[in-house]
C-alpha cells in the first residue's frame, strides 16, 4: 500500500507565497508568559529588506491529523538574514504575540475605582490592540486606587493579573492570534483529534506520531500553609490575619509562608487572596513532564494519557508549558521537492483539577524615596478635605491628572500629634507643594509626610533677612489676601526678642485654672504692658458656680485710668468696694460735668484718721439733703438739722456778722440760764 506523501508546512507573509520558505521552527510557550518563536527561513532573494518584516505579521500552517492543520502566529519583533544554507539565503525571524510589544511601552499613570480585569483591557484598548478574550469565572475586588509607575505596560499588566491569579494563553488562527484572560480549567478544552493521547514509551515500540514517548511523573515539597496580614486605618481594631492551608501525606507538610501586608482592606479579600498565593506554590507540587509527536497539542489544551502503565497517569492533564521543534524537509534540485518532515513538542502540565497560578514572576516598583506634589480638590474651593483630614494630589510624574478632586485617592497626612480628638492638624491647602512618602515603598500606598515652599508660594517673612524669625501664619479663607491672616511669630535676634500674636477677628483664651503673666520680671530690664482695645472690653471673674470669684490687683507706682469719650461704670451687685490709699492722695477731678453718688439703701461714711478735708465749690453751689436729719459735730460742739428744728450745741457759741446779723421768726426766744448779755452801739428793744 503506497505512503501518502505529507503535506508541506505552509508560511504565509507579508511579502507573498514565494520570497520565503519554512525550514525549522523552535518555540516555547507557557501560561501567562508571551509565546517566542525562533524560524529559519529560506530564500532565493539576497536583497529582502529587513524592515519590511519588522512589526508584521507571519503565519507557520502545520498539518496534523485527520486533514486538519494547526497555526502558529506571530509578530516578527527581530529579523536578520545570516548568509547561506546551502544554495539558499538563510534568513532569521522571532516572532512574538502583540503583547510583547507592551514590554516596548512604559508610563506613570493612575487607576481608581477598577477592577484589575478592567485595568488590563484598559491597558490593551489604549495600545489599539483588540484580539483578547475574557474568559474568568471570578470575582475581583474594586481598587480604590492603582498605580503603574515607571514600568513597561507588559510588567504592569502582568502584576495585576500574577497578583489576583489571573493568566493567559493563547489561540492561534490563519490571520491572528488571541490572547485569553483564564483563572479556571473552565475556560480551557481539547483540541480535535487530541482530546486523548496515548502513551508509546520509545524503547521497544515502534515510534508512532501523535503520541507520548516519554513521560516523566513527579513530585516536590511544597509550602502547604499561607497567611498575610494588613492594617486598615479605617478600621484600625479589625482582624485582618487570613490563613490557607493544603493537606499533603508526606513528611515536613506544615511549612508555613506568612508576609504583610497583604494589601487589602476586607477580611473576605485576605481570604481569597490567601488562597490564591497557596494554590499558586501548590500548583507545582504534582507535575509531569512529557515528550512526544502530537502536532495539534499547544499550552492551554487539555488532554486525556492512556496506555500509560501506571493507571494513576491515566488521566486528563493541562499543558502549563511546552517547547516546540518543527523541521522542514531540505530542499533538494531546483524543483525543491519535499523529501521528509519532523515535529516534537516537550510539554510540562498538571492534572487538571489542580487549580493554576502563574507564578509571581514580576515585582512591583519600589518607590526610591520621596516625592513631592501639588495639592488639588474642587474647582472653586480653597481647602479640599473629608472627614479624616485627608487631601488629594497631582504627581508632577501624572500626565493624564486634571489637578482637580480626581487626580488621586484620598491621602492621609502626618501630623505632630494624632489623638482621639485631640492632636495637631494643619490641612494642606489647593496650590500647597507637600513631601509624600510610600508606606514599604508602594506607589499605591501615600501618605503626606510635610510640606515644602516653592517659588510660586514663599516664606511668610522675607529671606535671608528675617532669618531670625520663625512662627505660624495662616491665611484666611476663602479669598483671604496677605492682609488677613492668623499669626504666631517668634523673633530670635540678640536684643530684639518677641512673642507675636495677630488674630484676623477674634481671639478666645480658655485656662481652666490659673493664669499667670509676668511681664519684665526676673529681667534686669523694665517691662511694659500696654492693652488698646478699639470698642468693648468686658471682665468677668467667677461666677455662680465658683467659690471664690475675687480679683486682685497689685500696682508698684502709678496706675492711671482714661476714659476719653464715654462713662465708666463700676456696679457691685453683692458686696463691698474698699480703696484704700496707704500713702498718698485719691484724687476726683471731673473736668467737665457732674458727679453724682448715689446709695440706694445703706449709709455712706468718710473717715480721715489724721489730716483735714476741704469741700470747695469755686462757682455754683453744695446742696446737702437728707430725709430725717443732717448733724455737724466736732467734738462737744454740734449742730443738727431735722425736718422741724434746727439745734446747735456747743459750750461757747460765736456768732459774728461783719454788717448785719438778723434774727427773725414768729416766736423767738433768747435766754440763759445763768447770764443774758446784749450789747451793741444802738440797742432797741420792740
Amino acid at each position: 500500500m503506497p505512503t501518502a506523501k505529507p503535506r508541506p508546512i505552509s508560511l504565509t507573509t507579508p511579502l507573498g507565497g514565494d520570497v520565503l520558505w519554512f525550514h525549522s521552527l523552535t518555540g516555547q510557550e507557557s501560561l501567562g508568559r508571551p509565546f517566542v518563536y525562533q524560524l529559519v527561513l529560506l530564500s532565493e532573494n539576497g536583497q529582502i529588506a529587513i524592515n519590511d518584516l519588522l512589526g508584521k505579521a507571519i503565519t507557520v500552517e502545520l498539518p496534523t491529523i485527520n486533514d486538519g492543520q494547526r497555526f502558529f502566529h506571530g509578530c516578527v519583533t527581530n529579523f536578520s538574514q545570516a548568509g547561506m544554507l546551502g544554495r539558499f539565503h538563510h534568513y532569521l525571524a522571532t516572532l512574538r504575540p502583540w503583547l510583547w510589544f507592551l514590554t516596548r511601552t512604559s508610563d506613570c499613570r493612575i487607576f481608581q475605582n477598577m477592577t484589575a480585569p478592567d485595568i488590563i483591557k484598559q491597558i490593551f484598548r489604549d495600545r489599539g490592540f483588540s484580539d483578547y478574550q475574557e474568559s474568568l469565572s471570578g470575582t475581583y475586588r474594586e481598587r480604590e486606587y492603582c498605580v503603574q509607575y515607571r514600568e513597561t505596560d507588559f510588567n504592569f499588566v502582568s502584576r495585576l493579573m500574577e497578583e489576583e491569579g489571573i493568566y493567559y494563553y493563547f489561540k492561534h488562527e490563519p490571520s491572528k492570534h488571541t490572547l485569553v484572560l483564564s483563572d479556571s480549567a473552565n475556560s480551557h478544552g481539547a483540541v480535535a483529534g487530541y482530546a486523548e493521547i496515548p502513551f508509546y514509551p520509545e524503547e521497544g515500540h515502534t515510534a508512532r506520531p501523535d503520541q507520548m514517548l516519554s513521560w516523566k511523573a513527579s513530585q516536590e515539597v511544597r509550602t502547604c500553609k499561607y497567611a498575610l496580614r494588613d492594617f486598615d486605618y479605617l478600621n484600625p481594631q479589625a482582624n485582618l490575619e487570613s490563613k490557607a492551608t493544603e493537606t499533603r501525606q508526606h513528611a515536613h507538610a506544615d511549612l508555613e509562608v506568612y508576609d504583610y501586608p497583604g494589601l487589602y482592606a476586607e477580611a473576605s479579600d485576605g481570604e481569597a487572596y490567601v488562597k490564591t498565593r497557596l494554590q499558586e506554590l501548590q500548583a507545582a507540587h504534582a507535575t509531569v513532564e512529557a515528550v512526544g509527536g502530537p502536532r495539534g497539542l499547544s499550552c492551554g489544551n487539555l488532554f486525556k494519557l492512556i496506555d500509560h502503565p501506571r493507571s494513576d497517569q491515566n488521566r486528563e492533564y493541562l499543558v502549563v508549558s511546552a517547547s516546540y521543534e518543527l523541521l522542514s524537509p531540505e530542499y533538494e534540485g531546483s524543483d525543491m521537492e519535499v523529501v521528509g518532515s519532523g515535529f516534537q513538542i516537550r510539554l510540562t502540565a498538571i492534572a487538571s483539577n489542580i487549580p493554576y497560578r502563574a507564578p509571581r514572576w514580576t515585582p512591583k516598583p519600589f518607590v526610591q524615596g520621596i516625592q513631592t506634589a501639588m495639592v488639588t480638590g474642587k474647582q472653586g474651593e480653597e481647602i479640599w478635605t473629608d472627614e479624616h483630614g485627608r487631601v488629594k494630589v497631582q504627581f508632577h510624574w501624572d500626565r493624564a491628572g486634571q489637578k482637580d478632586e480626581n487626580s488621586s485617592c484620598w491621602i492621609r497626612v502626618a501630623s505632630t500629634w494624632a489623638g482621639n480628638a485631640w492632636g495637631a492638624i494643619q490641612l494642606p491647602r489647593i496650590g500647597q507643594e507637600v513631601i509624600v512618602d510610600f508606606l514599604e515603598g508602594d506607589p499605591d500606598r501615600p501618605l503626606i509626610t510635610g510640606r515644602v515652599y516653592n517659588a510660586d508660594n514663599k516664606p511668610p517673612y522675607t529671606l535671608p533677612e528675617k532669618k531670625t524669625q520663625s512662627g505660624v501664619k495662616s491665611r484666611t479663607s476663602k479669598e483671604g489676601t496677605v492682609e488677613t491672616f492668623n499669626e504666631l511669630r517668634f523673633e530670635d535676634k540678640k536684643d530684639a526678642e518677641q512673642i507675636y500674636f495677630h488674630a484676623e477677628k477674634d481671639f478666645d483664651r480658655v485656662v481652666e485654672n490659673n493664669d499667670t503673666l509676668k511681664v519684665g520680671f526676673e529681667k534686669k530690664d523694665q517691662g511694659d504692658q500696654t492693652i488698646e482695645i478699639h470698642n468693648n472690653q468686658k471682665l468677668v471673674v467667677g461666677n455662680s458656680e465658683a467659690k471664690d470669684g475675687s480679683q486682685t490687683i497689685e500696682i508698684w507706682n502709678n496706675r492711671t485710668e482714661t476714659v476719653k469719650e464715654g462713662d465708666e461704670n463700676v456696679t457691685i451687685e453683692k458686696g463691698n468696694r474698699d480703696i484704700v490709699v496707704t500713702k498718698g492722695n485719691d484724687t476726683h477731678h471731673v473736668g467737665q460735668g457732674n458727679r453724682e453718688v448715689k446709695i440706694d439703701q445703706g449709709n455712706d461714711t468718710l473717715t480721715i484718721t489724721q489730716g483735714n478735708q476741704t469741700i470747695k465749690i469755686s462757682a455754683g453751689k453744695s446742696t446737702i439733703e437728707a430725709g430725717t436729719s443732717i448733724e455737724l459735730k466736732v467734738g462737744g460742739s454740734s449742730i443738727k438739722i431735722e425736718p422741724a428744728k434746727i439745734t446747735i450745741k456747743s459750750p461757747e457759741i460765736a456768732i459774728q456778722a461783719d454788717m448785719k446779723l438778723g434774727a427773725k421768726g414768729s416766736m423767738t426766744e433768747v435766754s440763759g440760764d445763768a447770764m443774758l448779755t446784749l450789747k451793741g452801739g444802738l440797742v432797741k428793744i420792740n
